[in-house]
């Protein structure tokens, strides 16, 4: 359905967004972007627009992402079955030599180039760039093989990209603090610190949810605002629950280290980035 909109609502549209503009210009927000916005694309191009978009009009926008469909389908071209526990990848040697050359590799430089035709500038970062991201092997009841946990992040090169007007796009591999093994880590995990260590004004975690229900099966029940002192009381009544828990200690954890708001949106939903900054109703939930 074609929806048409009038000069009019176009003019107020702009003039509702100008204020944000003002507030978030040469502050430093940080988008994880995944899920099926990664997968359309149409939703491909409407991020890649959004995020010109805010660069232009002097926003420093960083963006983070995954990869997961990607990499499954090199590794079942190359004949080996994808394997998770408990939501993470299980990465062997050769899986993490795939998840190296596709994600820093493939979808990385695809990225920039799609950012580059909608007129912006970018490039293309991972991990193991000026040693931005540390990691030692993740400790816990299962043997994920070469996930990581991080262990430090250094934003020098990431600031560097944004004080030269570049968008730093960065996929999420790490080096080990021995300097000899690379790690897989959590592009949530890895984006959320990121944000942290730049002490970024937003962070913007795209899913493939509207954002926290109060209902899991109501899309109209949407919480557009939580307080994260509310967050342990909406585990237990069981409203966050499942892939949603990491979602949310990631939001958590990057409000508690200084990040002024973060925000999980649907990915889904086209140009949601510029609908959750630049509107006063915004689309998401957001953790304050």
């Amino acid at each position: 359905m074609q929806m048409t909109i009038s000069t009019s609502e176009r003019a107020q549209v702009l003039t509702q967004a100008l204020p944000y503009i003002k507030q978030y210009s040469g502050k430093i927000v940080v988008i994880k972007y995944g899920g099926n916005a990664m997968v359309s694309d149409q939703l491909k191009s409407a991020v890649m627009e959004d995020i010109v978009l805010l660069s232009t009009v002097g926003i420093k926008v960083v963006l983070v992402h995954g990869g997961g469909p990607e990499i499954n389908e090199v590794l079942e071209k190359i004949g080996k079955e994808p394997k998770f526990i408990g939501g993470l990848r299980y990465t062997d040697r050769e899986t993490m030599d795939v998840v190296q050359m596709v994600l820093a590799g493939k979808v990385n430089k695809g990225l920039v180039q799609l950012i580059e035709q909608n007129g912006g500038r970018a490039i293309g970062l991972c991990g193991l760039d000026g040693g931005m991201i540390k990691a030692v092997k993740m400790k816990g009841e299962h043997d994920l093989g070469l996930v990581g946990d991080i262990t430090s992040v250094d934003v020098t090169l990431i600031r560097n990209c944004l004080d030269s007007g570049t968008i730093p796009v960065i996929a999420t591999i790490a080096a080990g603090e021995d300097g000899e093994e690379v790690y897989n880590i959590n592009a949530d995990i890895a984006a959320a610190q990121i944000a942290a260590s730049l002490g970024a004004e937003k962070f913007v975690l795209m899913t493939d949810v509207r954002g926290l229900l109060a209902d899991k099966d109501n899309e109209d029940s949407l919480i557009s605002v939580v307080n994260v002192s509310d967050v342990p009381r909406l585990k237990r009544q069981g409203i966050i629950k499942g892939g949603m828990i990491p979602k949310v200690d990631c939001c958590v954890e990057a409000v508690r280290r200084g990040v002024k708001r973060t925000h999980i949106i649907d990915g889904r939903i086209e140009h949601s980035i510029l609908i959750e900054m630049l509107t006063d109703e915004g689309i998401g939930t957001m953790f304050l």
